[in-house]
């Protein structure tokens, strides 16, 4: 995915302010607009202010895309950094979700096709629903809680320009919530008009990466390191699962790589999700005249080709 500098697009500061913003959109627009100019090129400039205006015209896409950091040029290859919109407060949709609409490019696609393009209220008298991604703890998916989190919200000062102001909220995680579900936080959007009720905010859920877990809809897998006697003769080894340590079957004869499921000790729900443990035989070092030894032994007295089967 290629980066899009807009700043650079419409020639003006990353200070400016909104104002001007628009004062440039609007001279550039009448220079480049295919029914009107005469450069060559003009179509293709035309789209390239038309969707930088589209993100810098919109204070909530422009406090986002600031987000990104700096430093990068048009043209450049470019993947946005892990979580770069969570907790970031937005009216309308979600951005991030791909909507590809053949008319804008890949990088303002991948960031913003989720979200309603004209950012202005929608006509009726309610107030408009805010959207933002939390991170949770797995921890918390399993028992529920209650948790204080911070939200960034884009706001236009008086002097024109975009920064963000914070809200605290309390919110309740419910045990069994899945990434991507969305807690809804009545009345926590936008103000209504009138007599018309606020808008609500929808929290789409992320999981924080966890130490030794990662999670694949409702299961979870589990990397578990055995030693090479306990893969090859079996036992009963301690494992963590995120309820508390089990003691889990090695089968004999286990195989790098091997699974073994623990059924409903996933994510809880109905039904609920399943522990898997993926088998990792550790090596022990030969850093001792005895381990050497015993590697040495077992090199003359197993007769075992680990390169079988390969032609060599």
């Amino acid at each position: 995915m290629e980066y899009q500098d807009y700043y650079a697009a419409l020639g003006v500061d990353k200070n400016a302010a909104q104002d001007e913003i628009k004062r440039v959109y609007r001279k550039l627009a009448r220079k480049y607009h295919p029914d009107l100019s005469k450069e060559a090129g003009a179509e293709d400039k035309f789209k390239e202010i038309s969707e930088a205006y589209e993100v810098l015209g919109d204070p909530e896409k422009r406090a986002a895309y600031d987000q990104l950091g700096t430093g990068n040029q048009t043209g450049e290859d470019f993947q946005p950094p892990p979580g770069w919109n969570e907790g970031f407060e937005f009216s309308g949709g979600f951005p991030g979700g791909r909507m590809d609409t053949g008319t804008t490019s890949d990088f303002f696609e991948h960031l913003f096709g989720g979200q309603n393009r004209s950012g202005r209220p929608q006509a009726h008298t309610g107030g408009r629903d805010h959207h933002a991604k939390i991170l949770i703890d797995l921890d918390d998916v399993f028992k529920g809680a209650t948790r204080s989190i911070q939200l960034k919200m884009p706001k236009v000062t008086p002097d024109g320009h975009v920064t963000t102001e914070l809200r605290t909220l309390n919110v309740k995680i419910p045990k069994g919530v899945r990434q991507g579900q969305h807690i809804r936080l009545k009345g926590q959007g936008s103000l209504g008009h009138g007599q018309g009720n606020a808008g609500d905010l929808y929290l789409e859920v992320e999981f924080s990466q966890h130490r030794i877990y990662h999670v694949d809809g409702r299961d979870i897998y589990l990397d578990l390191p055995v030693a090479p006697w306990e893969a090859a003769l079996g036992g009963k080894v301690k494992t963590p699962t995120p309820v508390g340590p089990v003691d889990v079957s090695i089968p004999p004869n286990s195989k790098q790589g091997g699974k073994l499921r623990l059924k409903g000790r996933g994510i809880p729900g109905k039904p609920s999700g399943d522990l898997y443990i993926v088998l990792q035989i550790a090596l022990p070092l030969a850093d001792s005249a005895k381990a050497k030894n015993m590697y040495q032994t077992m090199a003359d007295e197993l007769a075992f080709e680990p390169r079988a089967g390969l032609g060599v």
